[in-house]
């Protein structure tokens, strides 16, 4: 009941905070100016879209707030054993802090929201990290898909969904090695890259599988795998594949120029 979210999100805020209070594990949190000398990965995503009847003036806002956010992640360390969590590094995105009204995906709806669009740095970093030896140990998805495909560069399913300060990105640093976060937003793009101190054994090639949308009733929905290709960076023989995720979100639009499979449920 829409009356009632409001109590559930300061209940889960409260049951975060006591579980911050008696962790033992060790958060990311030193940044560094200098850059170390190994570039793991590299990406960009494109800061103004047109999505659907989304109101524009929403994006031009969600680029001052990943500006905002950028600051607090830019040249963090991440050394062997301790863990990134998005909401620790970044803060809750308060009007008090700079934050304006951005888009955000609430509900199944997308609405105006303080702090809205830094789900977009999310994302970015996701990708990073998949292509990185880092293991990822909380990640939440939208459980609706907003907008059809309009220049999508990465796979559908790929995205994360951040709310301060229960919904959360988080990955470990599992390895001997220390890693940098680079973010920052340039004229056209959010841009960022993950580099190391020493160069790894590894590459990967992230790419999904069995995508296909389902009519069930009135309602669409969208389903598709995640998978990870691992390849041994001195001979690039593949080594292994990895699922990553399978994904399932209602479409919150009407799927045009793709197959819909209709699937009947018994009764």
């Amino acid at each position: 009941m829409p009356l009632l979210y409001p109590l559930a999100v300061r209940y889960h805020r409260a049951l975060k905070r006591l579980e911050w209070i008696r962790s033992s594990t060790p958060y990311a949190e030193t940044r560094q100016a200098g850059d170390l000398p190994v570039r793991v990965k590299r990406h960009k995503s494109l800061l103004l879209r047109q999505l659907g009847e989304t109101e524009m003036w929403m994006q031009h806002n969600k680029v001052t707030n990943l500006k905002l956010a950028c600051a607090q992640v830019d040249g963090l360390l991440i050394r062997p054993g301790e863990t990134f969590s998005f909401n620790k590094v970044v803060g809750n995105a308060t009007r008090r802090k700079g934050y304006v009204k951005g888009m955000r995906l609430s509900n199944g709806q997308a609405r105006p929201g303080i702090g809205g669009g830094i789900c977009q740095l999310a994302n970015l970093l996701h990708w990073m990290v998949l292509h990185s030896p880092l293991t990822v140990t909380q990640r939440s998805t939208h459980s609706f898909d907003p907008f059809p495909d309009n220049g999508r560069v990465l796979p559908w399913g790929v995205g994360c969904s951040i709310v301060y300060n229960y919904v959360d990105l988080q990955f470990r640093n599992d390895t001997d090695q220390t890693f940098q976060l680079h973010v920052d937003v340039g004229d056209r793009y959010l841009e960022g890259e993950i580099l190391a101190d020493v160069a790894g054994q590894e590459s990967y090639r992230v790419f999904a599988k069995n995508e296909r949308f389902l009519r069930v009733g009135a309602d669409y929905f969208r389903r598709n795998e995640i998978w990870r290709t691992v390849i041994d960076r001195r001979t690039g023989t593949p080594l292994r594949d990895e699922l990553i995720r399978e994904n399932v979100a209602l479409v919150k639009y009407l799927p045009v120029d793709v197959p819909v499979l209709d699937v009947v449920l018994p009764r």
